[in-house]
């Protein structure tokens, strides 16, 4: 499996003082970056970024205020 390959399977779970999300994320290696984009995850709990298609998504229970 490919490095794009692996990031495109990769899941990141979000509290809500993790928000608003974004990719990259900085646990990203900066050879990979792409332009960051914000992510609406509040709507359905999750999102995946149009880059990179690492998703996004809430934990469960996860509290979003102000979002």
């Amino acid at each position: 499996m490919t490095n794009q390959a692996k990031q495109a399977s990769a899941v990141v779970e979000l509290d809500g003082h993790d928000l608003p999300a974004f990719c990259p994320n900085p646990s990203m290696a900066l050879w990979s970056q792409h332009p960051k984009v914000f992510l609406d995850v509040t709507k359905t709990g999750s999102a995946a970024c149009p880059y990179c298609g690492t998703v996004y998504k809430l934990k469960p229970g996860a509290v979003v205020h102000g979002h």
